[in-house]
């Protein structure tokens, strides 16, 4: 027994039976429940009411797909976090704030997204709601502080407090695009939320002022697995930008939760590597978009992202998946490493999270196979 206690306290968990492991625990699995049960209710109404992507010449989908699933991502990764604050509440007074900032971030963006999905936005109207929930952040004391940007000189004064704000709002509403613009191949978006939270737990769990954070990332990383059992190619749900812009701002805001506060050197250095991904294809994207003479790049869809090229080199989208999984994953472990977590417990946090990934898309092709065996028999 002592034996695994010792082996759980180097996973970052301070006590295998206490409350607080039992709160994580429980968090994700609500989540992943939930979202995982939740699914086909929410696709059967959408269907019903004409929430769907139509068939068109960037999209994968050959028949209308129902792309309200951000709903159900939403209602399982706010009911798992009531969950495990009714377990383990959290006591500090300004932490709790916070977390019911990025709640109520969440929760805005969530409904423009929804809507977004459903009958159009303005691109100017969806950064600007972006920059609004960055800004509900700031207000509550979550920000980048620019002086602890390693490589750059200390600024003191006025112009360090407009930089931090600055880097905020772009680290913010940054990731939260980069995150919808990678949703473009079934279980990409999914999978990565669900690597970077898992690989963020860890390294938040190290650290025992940390409880907020890990809590929320449990919930978040198990709303992404219970979600992607539906949406492994070939999907019967799609997240829209409601389920994207979640996981993207989520993701962001909680590394200013404390997360990746641990050293000057590394307080950027962690959530570069771990995001490095949608950071990339954003990146690339939007260069190349302005290079070619388009003034506003998030406005004019294109087939150059890393999924599309992926997926014009495999040919086939659950190989793509996979594929930007494996990067993922790679990024995540290359900034564990980063953060100094012992080689043990990173080997453990690949190994589960490979293996919670293949169970989700293995069910999936288990129930598709299934939903083609019944189809023939009804044929016959």
């Amino acid at each position: 027994m002592d034996q695994l206690r010792t082996f759980a306290q180097h996973l970052g968990i301070a006590d295998l039976f206490g409350r607080g492991f039992l709160a994580v625990l429980l968090t994700f699995v609500t989540a992943a429940i939930i979202t995982w049960r939740f699914i086909p209710q929410v696709r059967d109404f959408a269907l019903k009411v004409g929430w769907a992507d139509m068939p068109n010449e960037r999209r994968l989908n050959t028949v209308p797909v129902p792309n309200a699933g951000g709903l159900a991502i939403f209602a399982g990764f706010v009911i798992s976090i009531v969950v495990g604050w009714t377990l383990r509440p959290i006591v500090i007074e300004q932490v709790n704030i916070q977390v019911l900032a990025i709640l109520l971030g969440a929760t805005l963006l969530v409904l423009v997204g929804f809507i977004d999905d459903q009958y159009g936005l303005t691109p100017l109207f969806r950064l600007g709601v972006q920059v609004l929930s960055a800004v509900l952040l700031m207000v509550n004391g979550l920000r980048i502080d620019f002086n602890s940007i390693p490589f750059l000189p200390v600024i003191n004064g006025e112009v360090s407090n407009i930089l931090s704000v600055f880097l905020t709002i772009v680290w913010v509403v940054g990731l939260t695009n980069a995150m919808n613009l990678l949703d473009g191949v079934d279980g990409v978006v999914g999978g990565v939320a669900f690597i970077a939270s898992m690989v963020l737990l860890v390294t938040a769990a190290q650290f025992t002022d940390r409880a907020a954070a890990v809590i929320l990332l449990a919930g978040l990383g198990g709303a992404a697995l219970g979600y992607l059992r539906h949406n492994f190619n070939p999907s019967r749900i799609f997240m829209g930008d409601a389920g994207s812009t979640l996981f993207g701002y989520t993701l962001a805001a909680v590394s200013l939760l404390g997360t990746l506060k641990i050293s000057a050197g590394a307080s950027l250095l962690v959530p570069l590597l771990i995001m490095a991904l949608p950071i990339l294809d954003t990146t690339q994207v939007v260069v190349g978009r302005l290079a070619r003479g388009i003034r506003n790049p998030l406005a004019h869809p294109d087939k150059t992202h890393l999924h599309h090229r992926v997926l014009a080199r495999t040919g086939n989208a659950r190989r793509t998946s996979v594929a930007l999984w494996g990067v993922a994953l790679v990024c995540g472990v290359a900034g564990m490493f980063a953060q100094g977590i012992g080689t043990l417990t990173v080997l453990i946090t690949a190994v589960f999270i490979a293996g919670s990934l293949w169970f989700v898309a293995a069910r999936r092709i288990r129930a598709q196979l299934i939903e083609v065996a019944q189809g023939r028999k009804e044929l016959n």
